[in-house]
């Protein structure tokens, strides 16, 4: 019988906080993908609660098992980027500058074009079919017009890399004015709704090249 492997790599959401086991986007996505490919979908989460866009660059670089099972992954998905600004205004003590927010974009920026760069030349020495979904960032603080722009740009620039084997998940528009229903009562994870929200939007991508 045929197997397809999922590996979820990234942050806190990959990881499912801020709601019950089993109800996180990764187990949901998984289930759909089963149901639509007609095989059964073996998963491996590597989430990690606070991971960063520079953590889990040199994770996917440096770490031979994050290697391996991304190696063997027909779907892969990831999840980075949040804690970059979330870490970013935690070092400013509130509401940090423009510029501070800036910097601290560019930098993600450039972790994400690494990890990417990274997982395609992991899966450029097998043969087997495989995707990328890259889930887009939603607001955490939707009241702050430079938590928006930093958002926006954010997600713009994860698009710009879409080829047929990278796709991107919209959450941003899916969560805008959504909040107390989608996040969970901390403010900046999602609630299980907010992760079936998420698990959807991966599902309307497709299964291309796999079906």
């Amino acid at each position: 019988m045929l197997v397809y492997h999922y590996t979820a790599v990234g942050d806190s959401l990959t990881f499912g906080l801020g709601t019950m086991p089993g109800s996180g986007f990764v187990p949901l996505y998984r289930r759909m993908a089963e149901e639509k490919l007609q095989q059964f979908v073996a998963h491996e989460n590597l989430g990690v609660n606070g991971l960063t866009s520079e953590e889990l660059s040199d994770r996917v670089v440096r770490l031979p098992a994050y290697r391996f099972h991304l190696q063997q992954a027909h779907i892969i998905t990831m999840s980075i980027g949040g804690n970059d600004l979330i870490r970013a205004v935690k070092l400013a003590e509130g509401r940090p500058s423009r510029d501070v927010l800036d910097a601290a974009l560019y930098r993600c920026q450039e972790h994400v074009n690494r990890i990417v760069g990274s997982i395609r030349r992991i899966k450029s020495a097998g043969r087997q079919l495989y995707y990328i979904r890259a889930i887009g960032l939603y607001n955490p603080y939707p009241a702050w017009s430079e938590a928006t722009e930093y958002v926006v740009r954010f997600n713009r620039h994860l698009i710009k890399l879409s080829d047929d084997y990278f796709r991107v998940a919209d959450i941003y528009a899916q969560f805008l004015g959504r909040e107390k229903e989608l996040l969970s009562v901390d403010g900046l994870h999602p609630n299980g709704r907010g992760y079936r929200v998420i698990a959807e939007q991966l599902h309307r991508l497709g299964y291309k090249p796999l079906k």
